[in-house]
């Protein structure tokens, strides 16, 4: 193809659709290679080629917002410490750095120029989860950031091809589960390889010298899709506030948007101040979910890059647990910053009519567990001959009920990763999973019901405590309902004993014990009493929803073969209108 062919309106959707073909790639040579069950099974990830400015052209289908977003953001960064010109082909860079990277140490941003011909034409940027950072591990439990793991500055990871042996020897030396980390490291430069390799191959198909032409096409043109986007909304301020657990108390995030024809300016004055603990959140982290809820009822259709990034304004005041400066503990900001979605879709159901799903779970409950000689909290023979085992496994509670649909049950929305197999998880270490099953009547009642969450009961095959580390939220404040639905079901945490377990924080599980784990439900959305009663009804003789619950928040009477009681249902019903008149 030749050049003037190339930028031609088909020749660019052509580049454009080969550009996503590539990103992809990459992320799924991340996946292939990557050590981490948070990588190989739930796609924690992202992977995005940037032009020589830092701007982000296209990220992967496969990644999550917190990930992306914030890598959108990241890669300015590694400019100013590195600019672009003085970077040499072979040359590798990366991060933990929670406010320059993606929100916690546990993350670790590569950035790689890709070169043809002898210079650097674009830049390709990857991000994971590893296992372990060492210090206190995955928990809320640190004070600073000090104690929450090695932190890796924005430096060179390869340099003209050779990795810093002395970089990965620290690392190693600081990680409890070195060959897991050290290998995701690598996997992260092998997948940033490979987009660099196919970007090339593709500038020569089409004849290209630069991305220079395309990326103004792609910028501009996502830029203006997503202002005529926004210019659709009724133009004014908008405010919301919701109240979540937090950990030493409630915290309340509290939103005002502001709609205009130059973009949308989401503005966090009022939320609570930063915790004493690490469920603060990073700004950039803070964007990402913002952003993300914004366009997925705003512009959902246009495609993710610095252009339908740039209208969509964040800000949030320093020392507010949305705008957590250093050295604040942030190692599960994830539990706050996922809420944030559910935040401005409060905003959002005042600008636009009828497009607004209910509150759902939102944060992750993921499974975090360790074990052996010295990790646990009790006496050291009780795990002298225990198996050293650190597990992260993702999983989520239900969705809320959007428009016209039910809500997704055991979901992972809005972070998008997906539930790792618990059959993973019980390949790679003592963990037995006991029972796993949808937890009846959590989805909030409406015309469209909340998505249910599940209950997981988990303990290990030694006869040995273990360490179990609560990353919860969504149980003494359950997501809400939208438009008259019910509220979903709000989580639970205990000792299959009976002990309650906290719902943040690192905790001892004693030996032979189990952890039960309730997940939430998401929210309902509009009146229950409109709901046809056959879905009532389906959705009893599947067990999710008990004909108890089906009489008392749906008005619907079965028989005795689970079918629909029109008479006894009728009645209900007008006893209900009545009670509302």
């Amino acid at each position: 193809m030749t050049r003037s062919n190339a930028f031609s309106p088909i020749g660019l959707q052509l580049m454009w659709d080969r550009l996503i073909a590539v990103v992809e790639e990459q992320a799924q040579s991340l996946i292939r290679t990557g050590f981490s069950t948070s990588t190989r099974e739930a796609g924690d990830l992202s992977a995005g080629v940037f032009d020589a400015e830092g701007r982000m052209l296209a990220q992967a289908v496969t990644g999550t917002p917190g990930h992306v977003n914030s890598m959108a953001r990241s890669v300015g960064h590694f400019l100013e410490r590195f600019p672009v010109e003085t970077m040499k082909e072979g040359d590798v860079f990366l991060t933990n750095d929670p406010w320059k990277g993606t929100g916690h140490l546990h993350d670790f941003t590569f950035v790689t120029p890709a070169f043809r011909d002898g210079r650097a034409v674009a830049l390709f940027a990857s991000t994971s989860h590893v296992v372990d950072i060492g210090g206190r591990g995955l928990t809320s439990d640190g004070r600073n950031v000090f104690e929450e793991g090695i932190y890796v500055p924005i430096m060179r990871f390869a340099e003209r091809g050779e990795v810093d042996r002395t970089l990965v020897d620290i690392v190693a030396a600081n990680v409890r589960e070195p060959v897991q980390v050290v290998g995701d490291l690598h996997s992260l430069a092998s997948c940033n390889d490979v987009g660099c390799r196919r970007l090339v191959e593709m500038m020569d198909e089409f004849g290209i010298d630069d991305l220079d032409a395309l990326g103004r096409h792609i910028i501009e043109r996502s830029e203006e899709a997503t202002l005529e986007a926004i210019r659709a909304l009724r133009p004014g301020t908008y405010r919301n506030a919701m109240r979540i657990d937090g950990l030493e108390k409630p915290v309340d995030l509290v939103a005002a948007m502001t709609v205009g024809a130059d973009g949308i300016d989401v503005d966090f004055a009022g939320t609570s101040g930063a915790s004493s603990y690490g469920i603060n959140v990073p700004l950039c982290y803070t964007e990402a979910y913002t952003s993300f809820g914004v366009r997925c009822i705003v512009a959902p259709r246009v495609p993710n890059n610095a252009g339908s990034l740039a209208p969509i304004r964040v800000t949030a005041p320093p020392g507010t647990i949305l705008n957590a400066e250093y050295p604040a503990p942030v190692a599960v900001r994830h539990v706050t910053g996922q809420m944030l979605p559910d935040a401005v879709f409060g905003c959002l159901a005042q600008a636009i009519d009828g497009a607004v799903p209910a509150e759902g779970t939102s944060c992750l409950w993921n499974v975090y567990a360790f074990g052996g000689p010295g990790r646990v909290e009790c006496d050291p023979a009780e795990v002298a001959d225990a198996e050293p085992f650190t597990v992260l496994s993702f999983h989520s509670g239900g969705a809320g009920a959007r428009p016209g649909k039910d809500g997704l049950s055991a979901t992972g929305f809005p972070s998008g990763v997906r539930s790792v197999p618990v059959e993973v998880t019980e390949a790679i270490s003592p963990v037995v999973f006991w029972r796993k099953e949808f937890r009846t009547d959590s989805g909030g009642a409406g015309a469209n019901r909340g998505g249910f969450g599940q209950v997981m009961e988990l303990g290990i095959l030694d006869d040995a405590p273990f360490a179990f580390s609560a990353l919860f939220d969504r149980i003494d404040h359950p997501p809400r309902g939208r438009d008259g639905g019910d509220d979903g079901s709000g989580g639970r945490v205990g000792l299959a004993s009976g002990a309650a377990l906290d719902g943040k924080g690192t905790q001892t599980v004693p030996p032979g014990d189990r952890v039960v784990i309730e997940m939430p439900g998401g929210g309902g959305l509009g009146d229950p009493g409109t709901r046809d009663p056959e879905a009532v009804a389906r959705d009893c003789r599947a067990g999710l929803v008990s004909p108890g619950a089906a009489r008392r928040r749906y008005a619907v009477a079965l028989d005795g073969n689970g079918a629909v009681d029109a008479d006894a249902t009728a009645r209900l019903r007008t006893r209900e209108v009545e009670h509302a008149g």
